[in-house]
């Protein structure tokens, strides 16, 4: 089972795209899409996203 870490590879500012895209078998671009289109809803997604450069690892 794949996990939830920010890739050495294939990463634009943080990884955090990149990384949930791998850990659910996605493509980066994909998930980047969705990512880009959620900022137009309203919500915390911004905040969702700095959380997750924080918290998530680095890959090894």
């Amino acid at each position: 089972m794949r996990t939830l870490a920010r890739p050495r590879h294939n990463r634009l500012i943080a990884g955090v795209c990149a990384g949930v895209a791998e850990r659910f078998g996605l493509e980066p671009w994909t998930v980047r899409l969705i990512f880009l289109v959620s900022l137009l809803l309203p919500g915390p997604q911004f905040l969702l996203y700095l959380a997750l450069w924080l918290l998530l690892p680095q890959e090894p």
